[in-house]
């Protein structure tokens, strides 16, 4: 079986988004294609509480969905379709914006804040959905114990365990690896997906190479994907079918046209943003 290798190294650089929180953004509008259909993903890592406080608040979406994962800390979440919730230890929250929902993230201090925030692209046929939230607590994710390894299971299929979130045009995965001390893992892989690592915490061996804390990387395609692991690390792996869609990104909308673009600005001016009621995901 072919095993998948770099296709390219990230590390991202450190940014300040919201209200002023210090994150690392780890690729962003200038890598769309390299990660199809993942648009975006801040990593944050602090034990310090000045550098998140100020969090997110109330800000749009359209276009879009996005998955805020946290190794550890806390976040409150609400948003304009009365959904409320707390993204605690080992927890997620998957949110689809669909034609439009208002939100806010709001950071509670922490003895440490670990964790990611992913935005994955909706297809042009799901651009205008219903808008569609799940809270996903560490306790109703699926674990697999390996050898010196637990797997957590987000979302897709792994060697037999189906995590509970699916997105139907995509399918992605999302897999969170915790290394005990030595391990290694290997696992198939469709080699029609776009699959990328990276390190929250610890280090990887993978292709041959050392991945530090804060890097990762894109894989070219293969049937397998391997690493090992020498020393306790967190690492997750994320994979989807690319969209290979034109891409109007502006702020935190994502259409397929400008025209499409610019009316979802013009809305939020006119107050028309939101089209309709949320459901579960």
């Amino acid at each position: 079986m072919t095993e998948r290798v770099s296709r390219m190294d990230f590390r991202g650089s450190p940014g300040r988004d919201g209200a002023g929180v210090n994150l690392i953004r780890t690729f962003s509008h200038g890598e769309v294609r390299e990660f199809d259909p993942f648009l975006m993903m801040d990593y944050f890592n602090s034990k310090d509480p000045n550098d998140y406080i100020k969090g997110f608040p109330m800000h749009p979406h359209r276009g879009i969905e996005t998955i805020t994962y946290l190794v550890r800390g806390e976040i409150d979440h609400e948003d304009s379709l009365g959904n409320k919730g707390i993204i605690a230890d080992g927890s997620c929250q998957w949110m689809s914006a669909g034609s439009g929902i208002l939100h806010q993230e709001m950071p509670q201090p922490s003895e440490h804040m670990l964790g990611v925030q992913v935005w994955l692209n909706l297809p042009k046929k799901r651009k205008m959905s219903r808008p569609a939230y799940n809270d996903l607590t560490g306790e109703n994710i699926p674990l697999v114990e390996e050898d010196n390894l637990k797997v957590k299971v987000l979302a897709g299929d792994y060697k037999g365990t189906v995590g509970p979130l699916v997105e139907e045009d995509t399918e992605p995965f999302f897999y969170h690896f915790e290394a005990l001390g030595e391990a290694a893992v290997t696992f198939e892989t469709d080699p029609d997906y776009n699959i990328y690592f990276f390190v929250l915490e610890g280090e990887v061996e993978f292709d041959g190479r050392t991945y530090p804390m804060a890097s990762g990387a894109v894989t070219e395609a293969g049937h397998q994907m391997s690493f090992g692991f020498n020393q306790p690390a967190h690492v997750i792996v994320l994979g989807g079918r690319p969209l290979r869609e034109p891409i109007a990104w502006g702020g935190p909308i994502v259409m397929n046209t400008q025209p499409e673009l610019n009316q979802a600005f013009a809305d939020l001016r006119n107050g028309t943003f939101i089209k309709q009621s949320g459901t579960g995901i």
